[in-house]
């Protein structure tokens, strides 16, 4: 069982004009293989760049990333991204797209073909194999970027608001989507989201993010991803316990988002 593990990692980054942005500050956590986390927190906060940093994509001016006893350096193929926008190749077939990385490694065609056929019923676009990319609605598209990661066999997967460019209907529908691979898969997910509702109804665990120096202000441990395997997602979202979390951390962001405006004025005066 791996498990990923964020130790002390601090990210400050160099301006233009000479000065220097504190974005992270001692972030410490682990993840136990399967479990999912979703990040929230107000503009600033550093959780794009703390997922990016997991990625691979920065290296942390402090601390260490770990996937278990293996100290991470760069990217690699033990984490897969899902960006906002699918990152598709249009000149290449949804199945094309999705056996991308297994093409790329030299895996032979008929496991490219099984794994793809497989992973197509898996996400519901079983009959759009040979499509072109342009013909997909924004979520098929999304499900072509999540069978694409998962194709790869990552340990981890990380979204970065995947589902932030959907309409709200095809939002909900892709957030069931999005548990059910994670149960189906046993995937470990880290789930960046601007979303207060998305975060609470997707996130087994919930960082809130403080900004300016970016760290974990509060965590939760939530029953609402479990129980959206098997209960209507709109039943869930209107129970008395998710408003109730909802309505506390919409607070807290608010308080903090304050925070951040009085400072600009004090500087800006």
């Amino acid at each position: 069982m791996s498990e990923l593990i964020v130790n002390n990692v601090s990210m400050i980054f160099d301006t233009p004009d000479g000065g220097q942005v504190e974005a992270l500050r001692n972030v410490n956590f682990s993840l136990k293989q399967g479990e999912l986390l979703s990040v929230l927190g107000p503009s600033g906060c550093g959780k794009s760049t703390l997922l990016n940093i997991i990625a691979g994509f920065l290296a942390p001016t402090e601390g260490t990333v770990s996937n278990g006893t293996t100290e991470l350096h760069g990217p690699g193929p033990d984490r897969g991204m899902v960006f906002q926008q699918g990152a598709l190749f249009e000149w290449l077939t949804v199945a094309e797209n999705i056996g991308f990385g297994l093409t790329m490694k030299g895996a032979p065609k008929n496991e490219i073909k099984q794994t793809v056929d497989h992973l197509l019923e898996t996400v519901g676009l079983q009959d759009f194999g040979q499509k072109a990319i342009y013909e997909l609605s924004g979520g098929m598209q999304q499900r072509v970027a999540l069978a694409r990661c998962l194709a790869n066999d990552p340990d981890i997967i990380l979204m970065d608001e995947p589902l932030g460019a959907l309409d709200a209907l095809t939002r909900e529908k892709m957030q069931s989507l999005v548990l059910k691979l994670w149960k189906e898969t046993g995937k470990t997910i880290v789930l960046i989201t601007h979303s207060v509702e998305e975060a609470l109804f997707l996130g087994e665990r919930l960082f809130v993010m403080a900004p300016r120096p970016g760290r974990v202000k509060q965590e939760y441990l939530l029953p609402f991803a479990e129980a959206g395997l098997t209960q209507d997602p709109r039943e869930i979202k209107a129970s008395s316990d998710f408003i109730g979390k909802r309505e506390e951390i919409l607070s807290m962001i608010w308080e903090m988002e304050e925070e951040i405006m009085g400072r600009g004025e004090a500087v800006g005066a």
